[in-house]
């Protein structure tokens, strides 16, 4: 019920907009995200960088969750997909869809108001896929739709990856698995298949109506906002806030490094489990430091990064 009346008042936020049907304001989208001081999109959209994307594709799910749990963000993981590509990485910035089951008299105000106001020919599975650009990762609030419920198959999820270079996280069934499958890098995670497909005539048959575009979501018990930086792994997605990426990357990064060194201090025999796995002394602290100028041009962390890594630190 609560959950209902939230998404009807996003909704209505929307509409003395004119964006697009469904969709929040700019000003609203910049409220709700008011810890992001960075760039962003003409819609209001937080733009987290390519090249902080890139670097995130390293960072583990374990990394991530531990900087958001400890800032109090508690509900930004959710589990038990299944995965097309389950030995990549999904990383990008989210694009949020909210459809619900079809009622045919909301269903025709807003198939009215797209093709009118905003010009959309399209059927509204459509209409959030439009807006996608490259880095984006479209996440798609499908209440667990199965039967009839697909609203994506190999066609639509050949568009999405020309647009964004990759995939989806989809909170339902998806179509056209094996043929998503022959889309390569089209690293996505559903909740089932099915062969059917969504019904979208609200004048006959009805399955799903699109009630949000890029407006808060909740995926499972993870809630995701529009900029949201995606990280798919492992079998799990979290959602990271785009003014925590840069920490939780760097945080990542020094975790990585701090591994590698430990174990071949361990391997070694240099220092005993007990001295790795506690506090560090100040002996192994520059020993570490030390170590990181000698390996700098090696390490799977930039010379950039670990320079800056080294400017912190006082020996």
């Amino acid at each position: 019920m609560y959950r209902n009346k939230l998404i009807v008042f996003l909704v209505l936020l929307g509409l003395g907009t004119s964006l697009y049907s469904q969709q929040i304001s700019k000003e609203e989208l910049i409220f709700l995200t008011p810890e992001w001081k960075g760039e962003r999109l003409d819609d209001g959209r937080p733009y987290v960088s390519d090249a902080l994307l890139e670097r995130m594709k390293l960072v583990t799910l374990e990394e991530a969750w531990a900087v958001l749990k400890g800032k109090n963000f508690k509900y930004q993981y959710e589990g038990d997909w299944q995965v097309i590509n389950p030995d990549s990485v999904l990383v990008g910035r989210a694009v949020t869809a909210v459809f619900m089951p079809g009622r045919p008299d909301i269903h025709r105000v807003i198939d009215d108001r797209g093709h009118d106001q905003d010009g959309r020919i399209k059927s509204q599975n459509s209409w959030t896929i439009d807006l996608l650009i490259k880095g984006d990762v479209y996440v798609v609030d499908q209440f667990g739709a199965h039967i009839d419920g697909p609203t994506i198959g190999d066609n639509l999820g050949n568009s999405i990856y020309a647009k964004t270079g990759n995939g989806i996280v989809y909170d339902g069934a998806l179509r056209d698995v094996n043929g998503l499958k022959e889309i390569g890098s089209f690293t996505s995670y559903y909740r089932s298949y099915h062969p059917s497909h969504h019904l979208n005539n609200p004048e006959g048959q009805l399955n799903t109506t699109l009630v949000g575009i890029n407006t808060p979501t909740r995926i499972g018990m993870a809630t995701v906002m529009p900029g949201d930086i995606v990280l798919g792994r492992d079998g799990g997605v979290i959602f990271i806030p785009p003014h925590l990426a840069e920490q939780v990357v760097k945080i990542s990064e020094v975790v990585r490094l701090r591994d590698m060194f430990g174990h071949q201090r361990l391997r070694e025999q240099k220092y005993t489990p007990g001295e790795i796995d506690t506090r560090w002394s100040e002996v192994i602290e520059k020993d570490f430091s030390k170590w990181l100028n000698e390996h700098i041009d090696e390490l799977p962390v930039s010379k950039a990064q670990i320079q800056e890594l080294l400017k912190t630190r006082t020996w």
